[in-house]
């Protein structure tokens, strides 16, 4: 480990580059990956970074499925190490590392995401997955056991589970002032903070009203 951190080191201490070209490569040329010249130092780089600086291939030309992680990783690699100027790559690839994020992640309603991925190749790659539930959306069961369910996202086990909550009978009390009041203190409302239970849910139904196909105005407790 102590032998890697020196290598690092030595990358990161390396003077910039003099730009000696209007291509911007620092070196005129345009045909793909280099390592810099001017660093003589080891340069610390992954198996694939390798594969294109030997074989002096432009980034854009990586075979990895768009948006996968070995895809997103190559980018993060390459920024890496161009913005320390231990390579050199073409016109093209420096626009992509210099203008966008293409390789890192930001965070999007919770949930962590590549940058600078277009929304259509996000979506298609997620209608693609099994896993295409809308969360925290009660909706009517047909299952028979309740009359609502909801998908939840554990935050322990960070797995999609499902609740299924009510009765029949809970939605002619909602537009009851008294028969909500009545509610909330038997089932302790306020109390309920745990997503993954029935009685969270429960003790929210007039809240989602609109999505259950009820006429409520209220939005809070019962």
């Amino acid at each position: 480990m102590s032998r890697l951190r020196n290598l690092i080191k030595e990358v990161l201490s390396t003077p910039p580059k003099e730009k000696d070209c209007d291509c911007g490569c620092g070196g005129c040329n345009d045909n793909g990956t280099t390592l810099n010249e001017n660093i003589n130092k080891r340069v610390v780089m992954t198996e694939n970074m390798q594969y294109h600086v030997q074989n002096q291939l432009p980034l854009t030309e990586n075979t990895f499925r768009y948006g996968s992680k070995a895809f997103l990783d190559l980018w993060s690699e390459a920024r890496y190490l161009y913005v320390r100027d231990a390579i050199n790559v073409n016109e093209l690839d420096q626009e992509i590392l210099a203008e966008t994020n293409l390789g890192e992640y930001g965070i999007f309603e919770g949930e962590k995401v590549p940058l600078d991925l277009p929304m259509e190749e996000l979506l298609n790659e997620a209608t693609k997955k099994k896993n295409t539930k809308k969360l925290n959306k009660p909706m009517r069961d047909s299952s028979g056991g309740k009359a609502y369910k909801v998908y939840v996202k554990d935050p322990k086990t960070k797995k999609i589970k499902t609740v299924r909550f009510g009765s029949g009978g809970l939605r002619a009390k909602i537009n009851d002032k008294k028969a909500r009041n009545a509610f909330a203190a038997r089932h302790k409302c306020a109390q309920k903070k745990d997503k993954t239970k029935a009685g969270y849910w429960s003790c929210r139904l007039p809240r989602y009203a609109k999505l259950l196909g009820l006429k409520s105005s209220f939005g809070g407790f019962w």
